[in-house]
């Protein structure tokens, strides 16, 4: 929920009303512009002092706002969208190569398999220590982009696995090159769009996964057509294609994504500035490269992120065996390989279907709490199917599976909820990467409940979905209700003189790198 809040409570709107957006006055713009250049203050704002000068104001009207959306949303969503398109089909490949052979090809025994995945997972999780840093210092866009050809690389090089050792090699590369894709894509994506806005954008491109499973269904069932190639099987020919597609959009991510609003290149100056004073409502910033060490305790101290990361945790448990075990389940209710793959593309279906719902519901509703509550639920089903089941009932089993999809939404608002309630620009760069981090802890645990002994029915595994998506639920209550309590406490407080005046907020007020617990004005979202 977006909390109303307005100019006497001195601060202002999230989003809803952009001739709010633009009503800073022309005073207070000269009045900042003889402040000495502080290193706290947003590189965005000094960009606005220097360009509103030198260009032709734009009015503030919705049809404006909502034409400048709509290039940007043309210019950046579907790059992010074929980003984690193939960030998903590169990851989850391993799920289908494992019913094309995998596992006999390279003498896979035992629990090496599910090793080999949560390999990737602790690789993942490690490179968000560094990535957290770099985030900071580089553009985001470009280290994106250079990881995205990485990554690429590092799937092709699957096809040259020869044993289990090998095999890991590889995985363990990817973790660290995939690391990078959602802190950026949550920091990039929050640098276009006020916090209700964001919501559909980052399901747009959080969408890629649900057609990178449905991508990775048909993909593998036309390798599997590949009958005694001489030189290559065909779960590595599909490595090695699939990884070129991927080196090739990381390059145009490099070329194309702009790092920065400031930087990009199909906007005027006056569209820029007009941009920047809209997100600046967020309070969040776009770019500063000063590290303050400060903001690191304030992560350590901060009750919001410590349940977000639970929070994460629980639901990508169920996540990790969406993205491993999937196609291997629906082998084990009796169909053969190429059908396993053709079947396992409607959950893709589900995830594109589920994603996008919760995105346009939070943009009209918030809520987000709620939603991701909605979401659980046919993840409890899900698990209560497949762990309850009776064998021969295939249907009810492949509606479970199906229905577990549901959770993949809940990430996307997850992600969003963080992007929106953490502002200073270390500690967002550590909280987006410590989420992201989370993510990686619960795939780690997700496939490890996979064990030999249980197949083929792998019966605590299941019952391991239905209980994490029902404790998510509960975190997600929690969540709420500290949010609720963390904003009153906030209203009881009036913010200091100096940096709100009768009109509201001081243009400088909304771009000064200051956490949410410290700025007096931030309002969280829930």
């Amino acid at each position: 929920m977006e909390p109303k809040i307005d100019a006497k409570a001195h601060t202002v709107p999230e989003s809803g009303d952009p001739q709010s957006l633009f009503s800073l006055k022309a005073s207070g713009m000269s009045e900042s512009k003889h402040i000495p250049h502080s290193k706290d203050l947003d590189q965005a704002y000094w960009y606005v002092q220097e360009a509103s000068s030198g260009c032709d104001a734009i009015p503030a009207s919705e049809s404006t706002l909502k034409s400048l959306r709509r290039n940007i949303d043309w210019r950046i969503v579907p790059i992010m969208f074929c980003c984690y398109t193939m960030q998903f089909v590169d990851k989850v490949l391993l799920n289908y190569a494992a019913v094309m052979g995998l596992n006999k090809d390279l003498n896979l025994k035992g629990n090496d398999f599910s090793n080999a995945a949560t390999a990737f997972f602790i690789a993942y999780l490690i490179a968000e220590i560094p990535n957290a840093i770099v985030l900071q210092k580089v553009p985001v866009a470009k280290w994106l982009g250079a990881n995205v050809v990485l990554w690429g690389v590092a799937t092709a090089c699957t096809a040259a696995a020869h044993d289990y050792h090998s095999l890991l090699a590889v995985r363990i590369f990817l973790g660290i090159f995939e690391a990078a894709i959602a802190p950026s894509l949550m920091l990039i994506s929050s640098q276009w769009y006020t916090k209700s806005e964001q919501a559909p954008r980052f399901s747009v491109w959080y969408a890629g996964l649900g057609l990178g499973q449905i991508i990775g269904g048909v993909v593998s069932f036309a390798f599997q057509q590949i009958k005694h190639h001489p030189f290559l099987s065909g779960w590595r020919i599909m490595f090695v294609v699939l990884g070129c597609v991927t080196v090739t959009i990381g390059f145009v991510t490099i070329w194309l994504l702009p790092d920065t609003p400031m930087r990009a290149r199909f906007l005027s100056e006056a569209e820029k500035v007009a941009l920047l004073r809209h997100v600046a409502a967020n309070q969040t910033g776009i770019a500063n490269t000063r590290f303050k060490y400060s903001q690191i305790l304030a992560v350590l101290l901060d009750v919001q992120l410590w349940l977000m990361t639970l929070l994460t945790i629980l639901i990508s448990i169920s996540s990790g065996v969406v993205t491993t075990y999937s196609a291997t389940l629906i082998r084990n209710f009796g169909f053969s390989p190429p059908n396993a793959a053709l079947l396992n593309m409607p959950s893709g279906i589900v995830s594109i279907l589920g994603t996008l719902i919760v995105g346009y519901g939070v943009r009209l509703t918030s809520h987000r709490w709620a939603w991701l509550v909605a979401c659980c639920v046919p993840g409890i089903l899900g698990g209560g199917l497949m762990s309850f089941a009776s064998n021969h009932n295939r249907a009810a089993q492949l509606a479970g599976v199906y229905l577990v999809n549901a959770i993949t939404a809940t990430l996307i608002i997850i992600y969003q909820w963080t992007a929106a309630n953490v502002a200073g620009q270390t500690k967002r760069v550590i909280a987006v990467a410590l989420v992201s981090g989370s993510f990686s802890v619960g795939n780690i645990i997700g496939p490890q409940t996979f064990q030999a002994k249980d197949a083929p029915q792998y019966i605590p595994a299941k019952i391991t979905v239905l209980a994490t998506q029902a404790a998510g639920a509960l975190v997600a209550g929690v969540l709420f209700l500290y949010y609720v309590w963390a904003n009153k406490r906030k209203n009881a407080v009036k913010p200091g003189i100096e940096s709100v005046g009768s009109d509201g907020l001081s243009e400088q007020h909304l771009w000064e790198n200051q956490t949410d617990k410290k700025n007096k004005t931030f309002r969280y979202v829930y």
